[in-house]
């Protein structure tokens, strides 16, 4: 088995700044559509009920979207990403696709393709969305696609989704998820991979799964953790690829590798943003605690760029977990660990997470950064063994 560079970057950069290096306007603002799918998978940190009336009622109208979608085309943005929930699920898709692309902004969907017609795909070859869409195909056979998926018939339409993308020359990739057990099946989707033609590399796996973003089931995080793969299985799978992984790595540490002190943001977060189904601009996808909220109703999108989230991004730990863990580690960037995962575990913004912390440590002690008994936040002499890693 092996992996490719976006699953590389995801698990380097998984809070990646999205602004252009040359100008404070993000190129990139997402857009969930809907917490809805029709999928009911068992990892999913967002999902709700598909025909869940009360949240339809919630969901931000078509005209209302149009005005953000336009408020975001003015500020010089250079696409949108539409995802969910499962996007497609939105009765009004296809027009507010079609605005989104006559605004001159690319869309970068990510969907299941269960929902995937003749209809939308012939829209996608006179307006091509301008970049890849995204699939996550949760199993290459009904029985794999089901145990994730949770849903029975999906495997069916999602085959048939991609196959008319596939038939009417529309670009995209495939991802999938990993856990305990799964290996057969990653290889098996690797193998799927192959004869797509729109793929540069190896298909992304998701793993390290994030809890519930809005903390509204505990019975949902217990199934979540229990898919977790353990930091042992994370470097298995990381070895299947050691040579690519080392040089991504490298390159990473090189820039981003350091201690964070005291500052609780020390990612992108908060330079892009998404806006959420009812309204809300959040710094990233995943944060949704309700101090990091910016009402869109009451203000606009480049009032919370320019001034809310900056406020935001100042903000200092006074928790002295983080302040003797965190803020001491050189490994901070690397870890998975930042604001909107330490919501979702603990409810606060600055806490360390300990499933987290495991898996960097075990990464940094795979690479030689760190010997068996170390700990990030022991290290003093880290630049040295930085500059020496990198050589």
């Amino acid at each position: 088995m092996s992996y490719n560079k976006q699953y590389i970057n995801r698990i380097l950069f998984n809070n990646s700044n999205f602004l252009n290096k040359k100008s404070s306007i993000p190129q990139k603002i997402d857009i969930e559509l809907t917490e809805r799918c029709n999928n009911n998978c068992i990892h999913c940190y967002i999902n709700q009920p598909e025909n869940d009336e009360e949240l339809k009622k919630k969901e931000l109208s078509t005209q209302r979207l149009k005005e953000i979608i336009k408020e975001i085309a003015d500020l010089g943005c250079l696409s949108i990403r539409f995802t969910g929930g499962e996007p497609l699920l939105r009765k009004d898709f296809k027009e507010l696709y079609l605005f989104t692309r006559r605004q001159g902004l690319k869309v970068v969907l990510f969907t299941n393709a269960t929902l995937i017609d003749e209809e939308l795909v012939s829209l996608f070859v006179k307006y091509p969305p301008g970049d890849k869409i995204e699939i996550t195909l949760y199993g290459t056979d009904e029985k794999s696609y089901q145990k994730a998926a949770g849903v029975k018939g999906n495997f069916k339409k999602a085959i048939n989704g991609i196959n008319l993308l596939e038939k009417n020359n529309i670009s995209f990739i495939v991802k999938g998820i990993y856990f305990s057990g799964r290996e057969k099946q990653a290889q098996s989707l690797i193998n799927y991979s192959r004869h797509i033609p729109y793929m540069d590399d190896m298909p992304s796996f998701s793993m390290n799964f994030d809890l519930r973003a809005r903390r509204d089931s505990k019975e949902k995080n217990e199934i979540i953790k229990s898919l977790r793969v353990s930091p042992e299985e994370t470097i298995k799978f990381i070895s299947m690829g050691k040579e690519e992984y080392i040089k991504g790595t490298k390159e990473f540490a090189k820039k981003f590798m350091r201690p964070a002190g005291d500052s609780i943001f020390n990612c992108g977060c908060g330079k892009g943003g998404a806006v959420d189904a009812y309204g809300k601009f959040q710094p990233c996808l995943l944060l949704r605690h309700p101090d990091a909220l910016y009402d869109l109703e009451n203000g606009s999108i480049k009032d919370a760029l320019n001034v809310f989230f900056v406020e935001l991004r100042k903000q200092k730990s006074k928790n002295l977990d983080y302040l003797n863990k965190c803020a001491k580690c050189f490994l901070s960037g690397f870890c998975e660990n930042c604001p909107a995962k330490s919501w979702m575990e603990h409810g606060v913004l600055d806490s360390p997470v300990d499933y987290y912390c495991e898996i960097a440590h075990a990464k940094a002690r795979f690479l030689g950064l760190l010997n068996e008994n170390e700990f990030g936040w022991e290290v003093k002499d880290f630049e040295k063994r930085i500059a020496k890693f990198c050589e």
